[in-house]
């Protein structure tokens, strides 16, 4: 895949939404990308390299739920989420979130608030350590649900 993406500089979405990385196996720094196009994604998105995979977003149409944590392995602070948080400081007066189980629905979270800076893709699972997942020192300050407008 590298070989090819690593000569495309502009893309399209034609339909769905997708997650693309700077590494191999869904690692590294995180791109939502939806339908429309994409003249030059990698100066747009900050990337040095390529596109190293992709991941496909499956559309959910149901109800969304999340419980942050303040600390890594579900410890500290917690907070259930049902809607999109633009700024966990203000709201829970949580100075970060570092582990997650998201139960419903496909959610992005955002490393500064008003769902600025990097980003991280969090489908349904347990997430007790961010670390694992190539996000080394990440904290991450709000979060906002993929919904169907998105497709």
């Amino acid at each position: 895949m590298s070989s090819y993406l690593s000569r495309c500089h502009s893309c399209r979405v034609e339909k769905g939404c997708f997650m693309v990385y700077d590494r191999t196996n869904f690692m590294g720094n995180q791109y939502f990308m939806r339908r429309g196009e994409y003249a030059d994604y990698m100066s747009m998105m900050g990337m040095s390299d390529c596109i190293r995979s992709c991941r496909m977003i499956p559309m959910h149409r149901g109800s969304y739920r999340m419980k942050i944590y303040e600390r890594e392995n579900f410890d500290g602070q917690m907070h259930e989420l049902m809607d999109d948080c633009d700024n966990i400081m203000s709201r829970y007066s949580m100075s970060n979130c570092m582990s997650c189980n998201t139960m419903d629905g496909h959610w992005l979270m955002y490393e500064q608030p008003c769902y600025r800076g990097r980003m991280m893709y969090m489908r349904p699972g347990e997430y007790r350590n961010f670390m694992n997942m190539g996000m080394n020192n990440m904290k991450f300050m709000s979060m906002r649900r993929i919904m169907d407008s998105y497709y």
